[in-house]
């Protein structure tokens, strides 16, 4: 089992700021979190500007990576897409992968995207078919599957249902998404042990947030429960607009270096994120949320193996 880092700073990070950072900003951090190693950086959504003033210059950003001097080697470059409009957007400016998600919750479903979730689902499908058509690649996530800032708590069965519904239409990566933060590590656990019984072969992603300092605890329940793609943001940054309590991604920097004390993700360099981070913290004039940032590395006098299945494969990488 190999574990895949997405980082969501670009977008997810980046979409809650009130301060837009201009493109060539965006361009050296991006620059930056490719050399680090980053299996998949989601640069951005195409979403209105005058909604998310953030992600206006999405297309921008694609089309000066997919320059052939700039496009990058092994790292896979990400967008989030909402609708038909989004993912022909995406398609022409060339995005290596499209995310796309349905939310558990009505409400959010409807202040995100103006769609109920059956209405969501369908068109997500469509979408998700006509993307694998062109040759792109396609992640599929449950939104607010932990529950909802607006609905509280979200019945672990209706999950498993929009789930099992991408699944029967032939889709295998999945992320369930922690929208509004209230993940726990036992409800982690059930949530992506339910969908390893479901079908052994899918390869599942996760994305939390920290809202209730959970979200390390909630990435390593995941691992142990056989997750392999883990979504972050440089310096803790990010929150979904759309939901009642606005707070940050688990960290990359810490996320990275936790693994790397467990003889995890040793192709990814944790330098180059922290250098982003600094320069993030500078530029909104505020402390962030990452440790890393404020404490540096563990002295540590080596790494400790982690016990999960499959993992000594990625140490060997």
């Amino acid at each position: 089992m190999r574990i895949v880092l997405h980082e969501v700073g670009p977008r997810d990070g980046l979409q809650a700021e009130k301060s837009v950072v201009d493109t060539g900003t965006k361009i050296r951090w991006i620059e930056r979190l490719i050399a680090s190693g980053i299996d998949v950086i989601q640069v951005g959504s195409f979403v209105h500007p005058t909604k998310v003033p953030q992600m206006a210059d999405t297309e921008v950003l694609f089309r000066w990576f997919q320059a052939p001097e700039r496009k990058p080697r092994t790292t896979v470059l990400s967008a989030l897409v909402l609708n038909e409009r989004g993912l022909e957007r995406g398609l022409a400016c060339g995005v290596d992968m499209f995310c796309m998600g349905v939310s558990a919750s009505e409400t959010h479903s409807l202040r995100n995207t103006g769609m109920g979730i059956d209405e969501a689902t369908r068109r997500i499908l469509a979408m998700a078919a006509t993307a694998v058509g062109e040759g792109k690649g396609v992640q599929l996530s449950v939104q607010s599957a932990f529950g909802c800032g607006h609905e509280g708590k979200i019945e672990p069965a209706k999950v498993l249902a929009m789930v099992r519904r991408f699944v029967e239409a032939g889709f295998a990566r999945i992320s369930l998404a922690d929208t509004a933060g209230f993940a726990h590590p036992a409800q982690v656990e059930y949530l992506f042990g339910s969908l390893r019984e479901m079908d052994p072969e899918l390869d599942l992603a996760c994305h939390f947030h920290d809202t209730w300092g959970m979200g390390m605890a909630n990435v390593w329940a995941a691992l142990k429960s056989g997750v392999t793609y883990f979504e972050s943001s440089f310096a803790g940054l990010g929150g979904c607009p759309f939901t009642t309590i606005t707070s940050g991604n688990v960290c990359t920097e810490d996320l990275v270096h936790m693994f790397h004390l467990s003889g995890l993700l040793p192709h990814v360099d944790v330098g180059p994120i922290l250098e982003v981070s600094r320069e993030a913290e500078k530029l909104f004039d505020r402390a962030l949320p990452g440790r890393l940032l404020r404490t540096g590395p563990m002295p540590s006098g080596g790494s400790f193996p982690a016990s999960a299945p499959g993992l000594e494969k990625d140490r060997a990488r």
